[in-house]
């Protein structure tokens, strides 16, 4: 496991860097691209989805879902694509203000959030640095609640997604009116 971490983490740095100049409108400016680095969030839009595919085996078939015609009009709850290993979680409700969001760490799977409707600003922080914990892990539900104080806030807007790996703490569906948006669990192994 410690080699495809180390993987991972060339692949955010490579990743973070491209991310960044998508993301400032092709914009070369070096503080952005370094600030993303370091702060290792992954933020893009769906239509550069294939930049990520290599990252993890399902990533393609999670990207694919994500594509489907009828997504925005798929129920609240819970999607099989494939068992437990694959699948989707929609939610489609107002969003909360900072101080409401909890980060959040996950050890069983990585987190790619798609925002179809509305802006989620998400709250991120290195797990590994997260020190207050509020509700401790819970292996049944794959989730621990920190309260720390994010470290960084990126707006993610409708068409974009973040990717959320078990190192990355994070606090979703921050921002004002109504965010819609598909969260694909993938499994880590």
């Amino acid at each position: 496991m410690g080699k495809a971490w180390k993987v991972r983490g060339m692949w955010v740095a490579m990743i973070g860097c491209a991310a960044t100049v998508v993301l400032a409108g092709c914009s070369t400016n070096r503080e952005a691209a370094e600030s993303m680095e370091k702060d290792g969030i992954i933020v893009d839009r769906l239509a550069n989805a294939e930049r990520y595919v290599g990252m993890h085996p399902r990533f393609e078939k999670a990207f694919a879902f994500l594509r489907r015609g009828d997504l925005a009009e798929l129920a609240e709850g819970r999607h099989e694509i494939e068992g437990d290993r694959l699948f989707c979680l929609i939610s489609n409700g107002v969003g909360r203000r900072r101080d409401e969001a909890p980060l959040e760490a996950h050890r069983k799977y990585i987190d790619i959030q798609y925002v179809m409707a509305g802006t989620d600003e998400m709250g991120w922080k290195p797990t590994a640095a997260c020190r207050i914990v509020d509700v401790s892990y819970d292996p049944e539900k794959d989730i621990a609640f920190f309260g720390d104080a994010p470290q960084t806030w990126t707006a993610v807007p409708a068409g974009s997604f973040a990717i959320f790996f078990p190192s990355d703490a994070h606090a979703p569906l921050v921002g004002s009116g109504r965010i819609h948006k598909a969260v694909l669990k993938i499994a880590v192994e």
